[in-house]
Parts: C-alpha cells; sequence; structure tokens
C-alpha cells in the first residue's frame, strides 16, 4: 500500500511541477496533448482499443503463467513486489494505474512532445526519444520490460500524433495497467489474500 501511496503522489507532484513550467514558458493546453474534439472519435479510439490491448494482455499474462520458462520464477518475484494480494490493495492499485495513465502519458507524449517539437526537433524523432525514455523508465522490468514497453511507447506515441491528443493513449495505458494488477495478482501473485 505504501508503495502505490508513494508512487501516485510522486506521480502527481512530477507532473504538476512539470506543468507548471510549461505553463510558464507559454505551451497551452492543446500543445500538451490536452484536446478533447471530437469527443465521440477520441472517446471510441480510446474505449475500444482499451478494451482490445487490456484482453489481450489479460490473455498473454494468463499464457506466461503456464508457461515452463525458467524466466517465470523471475517474473513472479517481481509479480509479488508490485501486484496486489488482497482486494484493499487493488483497488489503490486502481488508483494508481488511472494514475500512470494520465501522468506518465503527460510527461512522455504530453509534455516531452511539446518541448521536443518547440525545439524543431523532427516528429520521428520526437516518437523515438520519448518512446525511448518510457522503455528505460521501466527498467526494473528487465530488458524485456524496457524493449516492450518502448514498443508500446511507439504505439501510443503514433496514436498521439494521428489524434493530436492524450485522450484515446490515457484509456489504452490505465487499462493496460488495470488489467496487469487483477491479472497478475489472479495468475502470477504467490500467497495472495482475496478478500
Amino acid at each position: 500500500m505504501g508503495l502505490y501511496k508513494t508512487a501516485i503522489a510522486s506521480q502527481w507532484i512530477l507532473s504538476a511541477l512539470i506543468a507548471w513550467r510549461a505553463f510558464a514558458r507559454g505551451f497551452d493546453w492543446s500543445a500538451l496533448g490536452f484536446k478533447f474534439q471530437p469527443v465521440s472519435t477520441l472517446l471510441f479510439v480510446g474505449v475500444f482499443g482499451g478494451t482490445l490491448l487490456g484482453l489481450a494482455h489479460w490473455f498473454n499474462l494468463r499464457r506466461v503463467s503456464r508457461s515452463e520458462n525458467p524466466q517465470l520464477q523471475r517474473l513472479r518475484l517481481l509479480a509479488t513486489k508490485i501486484f496486489p494480494h488482497s482486494r484493499q490493495e487493488a483497488t489503490l492499485f486502481c488508483g494508481l494505474s488511472l494514475t500512470a495513465g494520465i501522468c506518465e502519458e503527460f510527461l512522455y507524449r504530453g509534455f516531452l512532445f511539446a518541448a521536443l517539437s518547440a525545439a524543431s526537433v523532427p516528429t520521428w524523432a520526437v516518437l523515438v526519444i520519448s518512446s525511448a525514455l518510457f522503455g528505460l523508465a521501466h527498467a526494473y522490468q528487465g530488458r524485456g520490460g524496457i524493449l516492450g514497453t518502448l514498443i508500446l511507447g511507439i504505439v501510443f506515441g503514433s496514436v498521439r500524433i494521428l489524434y493530436h491528443s492524450l485522450v484515446p493513449v490515457v484509456f489504452w495505458h490505465t487499462a493496460l495497467d488495470v488489467v496487469a494488477g487483477f491479472a497478475g495478482m489472479l495468475y502470477l501473485v504467490e500467497n495472495k489474500e482475496l478478500k
């Protein structure tokens, strides 16, 4: 619970500080990816894409949990440290998932996109740089986690470029994190208490 609370607080504080500095430097909400039009399209892409990604992630975690791969024990150890063990922890984990969906997308595909674009960095390079940094931020997941997150960063960044909005990727990111927590608790965490 302490890990989740600390992560939630630190992400919101960091995002608030960066938003404050971004606005002080002349960025507006739109440049930072907070565009909400056309709302029906953005919501459809966000909810539909989030559902598809969430389902794929759920079935992948279930498949991995049945694997004979020797790396599975390492994954179980990590899962036991970071995924919820009880319903109370799962509730707070949902708050952490929403926080990560909003704050990480703002940091990597909102602010970073705006700052690099303002520095005349080509769009393809903005996408690569932000995705590489996003991947490195997930180094605690190991090399596979870095690579997987980098690829997700490219997909998320491409959608951000296509729609000029963070709305769809906030849904996607949140869905992936919520599914990771619940499927991880169900399939990977040892000694869970479903109370």
